[in-house]
């Protein structure tokens, strides 16, 4: 699996909510039977206070998406729905985002 690839995430009590969720664990440990993932929130549902630095937008098939770093959790493989799309093309914003949450800066 790779690092920041995007899952159609298949809990239909979540899904609507949060579409997405994104895998940020690294390819290293690929053999873990969990990986860690930040859900996907679309823009439109989200609050009027968002935390940019924390929530990066990123954007799927045209349409915007928050990344609710403060909502990381880890689940088990399995449970991943269809590969979507890579976002490695935000790693600078996501990794800003882990450090902010993790270290305030």
């Amino acid at each position: 699996m790779a690092q920041f690839l995007a899952y159609a995430n298949s809990n239909k009590a979540t899904q609507k909510l949060f579409p997405y969720l994104l895998d940020i664990q690294s390819n290293l440990l690929d053999e873990l039977r969990t990986t860690v993932v930040i859900p996907l929130c679309p823009v439109l549902l989200a609050g009027a206070t968002v935390i940019t630095k924390l929530c990066p937008v990123v954007e799927i098939e045209s349409r915007k998406y928050l990344l609710l770093t403060q909502q990381i959790a880890g689940i088990d493989r399995k449970t991943l729905g269809k590969k979507t799309c890579d976002l490695a093309k935000y790693r600078q914003e996501i990794m800003a985002a882990l450090d902010f949450i993790v270290s305030g800066i």
